[in-house]
């Protein structure tokens, strides 16, 4: 893949969500939230604030939590991808 996101963006890979219910019910697609999980494929060079460039906190290979309706949707050679900005991821999880 040959994506680079510009400044304080970010490109994610959706972690899918589980399919059943902790009570073992299986839910259709139609019923499955949208993922709030990732991880970090590519991250742009970081934000220009008062003529200086602030690198970006995540980096490549974390699994991150975001915001529910704020990346955009792309696709890359078939596979779906996000792009959010860095104000738009809420945690990283270690």
């Amino acid at each position: 893949m040959n994506v680079k996101p510009l400044r304080d963006r970010v490109l994610v890979k959706p972690l899918e969500e589980t399919e059943t219910t902790k009570g073992g019910i299986v839910l259709p697609d139609t019923a499955k939230e949208k993922p709030q999980r990732g991880k970090v494929v590519a991250v742009g060079s970081g934000k220009v604030k008062h003529g200086q460039v602030i690198p970006l906190e995540v980096k490549e290979g974390d699994v991150i939590i975001y915001e529910k309706y704020g990346p955009s949707e792309i696709k890359v050679d078939g596979e779906e991808y996000l792009i959010l900005k860095e104000e738009d991821i809420l945690a990283i999880i270690k």
